[in-house]
């Protein structure tokens, strides 16, 4: 998307961020943001932090947020998923058990890392992998204790799986209005 900050791009008549921030509210208990830029967000009622480490990656927001939470494990998504449902998040959330890093949605050797729930006993691992520079977030699940659900455990309850789809170009932001209007025109 050139760079663009995704949290802004408009689905329908909202906001990427808002349309996740309504869905986690319903699902979750505490909400954090973590950006570079946590002054972008001012006008938002949830706690924003700071990312500590720099470069660029998913991974940055993902350690800024396990080293700011009080709780031991947090569902974790990316700003490009409005489309995120709140009982893709309730399966994951119910799907914690000690023992485990993380749990995470899996397809064959395809992960979701970012709707996935992590421990804070990740921020190590992901430490040491920022200061190696690999900045790939399922690299991380070579080092911990993972725990796979597969792809089929969610179609029961989204079976476009909708709630994987990211955006990533300009076409991206149409298929998601298409994908939200389908679902709309089957609930009627």
């Amino acid at each position: 998307m050139g760079g663009r900050n995704k949290a802004f791009l408009r689905l329908e008549d909202r906001y990427f961020l808002d349309w996740i921030i309504n869905t986690l509210s319903n699902a979750c208990c505490d909400l954090i943001l973590a950006t570079r830029e946590p002054y972008l967000y001012s006008e938002w009622d949830l706690k924003i932090v700071e990312d500590i480490f720099k470069v660029r990656s998913p991974l940055t927001g993902l350690h800024a947020g396990l080293v700011n939470m009080l709780a031991d494990y947090a569902f974790c998504t990316s700003c490009d998923t409005p489309l995120l449902k709140k009982e893709i998040v309730q399966v994951l959330i119910d799907e914690i058990e000690p023992g485990y890093d993380v749990i995470v949605p899996v397809s064959d050797t395809y992960y979701q890392p970012m709707c996935a729930v992590y421990s804070k006993k990740c921020i190590p691992f992901i430490e040491k992998q920022l200061n190696l520079g690999d900045l790939k977030a399922d690299h991380l699940y070579e080092k911990i204790k993972l725990k796979e659900i597969p792809y089929e455990r969610f179609e029961a309850i989204d079976p476009d799986l909708k709630s994987f789809f990211n955006v990533n170009t300009p076409e991206d932001i149409y298929s998601a209005g298409r994908l939200l209007k389908r679902t709309e025109q089957i609930k009627v």
